[in-house]
Order: structure tokens, then C-alpha cells, then sequence
């Protein structure tokens, strides 16, 4: 009889080390456009929330069809959907540079939302499936740690190419990375052992996300990911306006070098993941958020230093917050996982969408530290979320316990 996978294992190892690579390959082509956001504004002579549509039109395509893509996953399996999408999206990627005009770039990387939807609506349930639940936290640590380094990957890579080329040569090297990171999912990837074929049906979808619709904890976690998504879109992507004006005047591919503090998402990903998994995930929740937003306060002095430190401790709360919240939806939803990881992932990306546009025009019209006060009422949002989440546990119950009462609290 299969057995699911613990760490350490063979199997666990196969697994994470495929999904980092999905994770890669799906962050690296979403937000291969983030860093060149000024490079577009100068080019097409566009502003900054126009340009944004760049990375917006992405990630809200993505939101709408995360739950399509989940359905599909159902029925035809989670690595075929997964590897489908890495296959797709990269095509389409690999053909973006040529675009003849702006409506057309934007017209493809709408679509390259959609056909990314794929890896971001199964992986949590392809997870929570293949993996043992005491393990799952560590589990999702290294397939965010996967999303943190695509991430990196596709704003960095991009930042360095185009002072010494131009945006279009910057996408197209991008996009090598994201057809990367698709080969090691395919060739790491073990064959699944708990998925059974369904028949997809619109009526049993509808049902099933009523159902995770009605549970008031996983309500929680999906206005939490829209809340922390909306926040992080939005310093990422005007920060870089920032940085190239004055006084700082710094040059597109040294303003690009921030990005790599996105490495502190990558570990502390995978340290919330092992913490939440031994201390429970309010606690890990409940400290990630004050982290984010003492982050956050440190990017609104002008001085450099206090702007490189505040973003790194930024960028680390919010990859712990979202690794818990992600990982709290599997482990709610013990029934249409992928359902339930569609909807909080739905949230999450729409949330990036939306607040990515309103943050360009609330820079526009009072520059970063107006755009500071805009994330900051979305982290307040965020942790009183937390609070609430935190409130509904039972007074005197072990953190490990907390378990057992999400348990509880999953609508029949």
C-alpha cells in the first residue's frame, strides 16, 4: 500500500525538488515584467500604473482561471496540469519579445496568466496529497522557497539585461529560466500515489466551493492572501520608480539588485513552514505580520541603507505569512483541496492585480510615502485578519492542537 511521503524520504525529496522547480518556472514568467516597469514607461511613453497592466493583466488573468485550471486538475490529474501549464506559458514567453506594439504585449501576457494558472492552483493540493501531514509545512516551505527564487529570477535577470540591451532581449532570457525550471519538473516529478480521477463538473465545482465558502476559517485565509498579495505587488512595483529618480538617480540595473533580497523569502519560508509544523500556525502567523510591517516602515525614510534593510525585512514577513496562510488552507480543506487552494489562490492573485493598479495611481499622486500608507492600511487589514484567526481558538489549547480544531470547524 503507498504510503505518503515524509521528509528526508526519497519520495519527499522527488517531490519538493519538482515543485520548486514549478515554483520557479511560474514566478520567474509571472513577474518577468516587474523590473522593466520603467523601461516600458520610457518606451511606449506610458505611466506607471499603464505599465503596471504588465504585470496586473498577469496575475488577475491568473486569478480568474486558477479555478478552471483546478477543475481540469481533477479530472486529467495534478502533473499534467502542472506540466502543461510550465510547457504553455514558456511558448508564449519565449514569443513575447517579438510583440509589434504595447496592446499586443499586453494581450500576451494576459494570456500567459491564464496558461499559468495551472502550476499555482494544483501544487498546494498536489501537496497535501503526496505528502504526510507532518510534514506538509516543510513541504510548502520549499515550494515557496522555489516561488522566492523565480521570483528573484525574474526581476533580476531582466534589471541586469537591459541596461547593456533592451527590454525585449530582457524577457526573452527570462523566459529561459522559466523553460528551466519547467525541465525540472519534468524530469523530477514522481508518479502520484493518492490522486483518483473525477469527472469534472461545473454543478459538483460550484458545490464543493460553496462548501469551503462557508467555513469562516478558510474565509479568513483567502481575504488574508488578497490583503498580503495586494501589499507586496505594489512596493515591488513602484519601488523601482522610486529608486531611479532622484535623489537617488540610481541606474535601472543597480535599482534591480534589491530584488535580491528576495532571498529572504526564500529562507524564511522555509523556516515558518518548520515552525508552524512544531509550534502551530497562529503563533508563526501572528509574528510574520508585525515583521512586514516594521519592514515596510523602514523603505519610507530617503535614506538608501534604511530603504535596502526595510525591504529585505518585507519581503522575509510577508514570504512567512504566506507560507503559514498557504499551508493552513491544506490543512482546513481535507476534502476538494484544490477547490479550496483555487479560491485562496484566486484571492490572493486578484488582490495583486488590484492593488498592483491602485498602488500606481496613489503613487502618482503622492509618491512613496503615500504608497506607503496604501500598503500599510492593507497590512492592518491583514492583521486584524490574523487577530480574528488567532481569537477563534480555544482558550488553553496546545498549538498543536490547533489542528483538531480547524478540524472542527470544516462545514460538513
Amino acid at each position: 500500500m503507498p504510503t505518503a511521503h515524509h521528509a528526508g524520504s526519497r519520495g519527499y525529496r522527488r517531490v519538493t525538488a519538482a515543485l520548486y522547480g514549478a515554483g520557479l518556472a511560474s514566478f520567474a514568467a509571472m513577474y518577468c515584467t516587474q523590473a522593466l516597469l520603467p523601461a516600458l514607461s520610457a518606451y511606449y511613453r506610458i505611466t506607471p500604473a499603464t505599465a503596471a497592466l504588465a504585470v496586473s493583466l498577469t496575475t488577475g488573468m491568473l486569478a480568474l482561471s486558477v479555478i478552471p485550471a483546478s477543475v481540469l486538475s481533477e479530472r486529467y490529474g495534478r502533473i499534467t496540469v502542472i506540466l502543461t501549464s510550465g510547457v504553455v506559458s514558456t511558448v508564449i514567453g519565449l514569443l513575447l519579445p517579438f510583440s509589434p506594439s504595447l496592446g499586443v504585449l499586453l494581450a500576451g501576457r494576459a494570456l500567459q496568466g491564464v496558461a499559468l494558472a495551472g502550476i499555482p492552483a494544483v501544487a498546494m493540493a498536489f501537496l497535501a496529497e503526496e505528502i504526510h501531514a507532518a510534514s506538509l509545512g516543510s513541504a510548502m516551505g520549499r515550494y515557496i522557497a522555489g516561488t522566492t527564487v523565480g521570483g528573484l529570477a525574474g526581476r533580476i535577470v531582466p534589471a541586469l539585461v537591459v541596461d547593456v540591451s533592451n527590454w525585449r532581449v530582457a524577457l526573452l532570457v527570462c523566459s529561459l529560466v522559466t523553460l528551466a525550471g519547467t525541465v525540472v519538473f519534468a524530469v523530477a516529478v514522481p508518479r502520484s500515489q493518492f490522486f483518483t480521477p473525477k469527472a469534472a463538473s461545473g454543478r459538483d465545482t460550484a458545490r464543493n466551493l460553496a462548501v469551503h465558502l462557508r467555513n469562516p476559517v478558510l474565509l479568513k485565509l483567502f481575504a488574508l492572501g488578497f490583503a498580503l498579495m495586494g501589499g507586496f505587488v505594489t512596493v515591488y512595483n513602484y519601488l523601482g520608480y522610486r529608486l531611479i529618480a532622484q535623489p537617488f538617480g540610481l541606474a535601472s540595473s543597480v535599482a534591480g539588485l534589491l530584488f535580491v533580497l528576495y532571498l529572504a523569502g526564500t529562507w524564511t519560508s522555509v523556516v515558518a513552514g518548520r515552525l508552524a509544523d512544531r509550534r502551530g500556525r497562529a503563533l508563526v502567523l501572528g509574528g510574520a505580520l508585525p515583521i512586514t510591517v516594521a519592514g515596510l516602515l523602514l523603505t519610507v525614510p530617503h535614506a538608501l541603507a534604511s530603504i535596502v534593510l526595510g525591504v529585505g525585512v518585507f519581503t522575509g514577513g510577508f514570504f512567512a505569512a504566506h507560507t503559514v496562510a498557504s499551508g493552513w488552507v491544506g490543512a482546513v480543506a481535507h476534502r476538494h483541496r484544490a477547490e479550496a487552494s483555487a479560491l485562496y489562490l484566486f484571492s490572493y492573485y486578484l488582490g495583486g492585480s488590484v492593488a498592483g493598479v491602485l498602488g500606481g495611481v496613489v503613487y502618482a499622486a503622492g509618491g512613496w510615502p503615500a504608497t506607503a500608507w496604501f500598503v500599510g492600511a492593507l497590512l492592518l487589514a491583514a492583521s486584524l485578519l490574523v487577530a480574528l484567526l488567532v481569537r477563534e481558538r480555544p482558550q488553553g489549547q496546545a498549538p498543536n492542537n490547533w489542528v483538531i480544531f480547524e478540524k472542527s470547524c470544516q462545514t460538513p
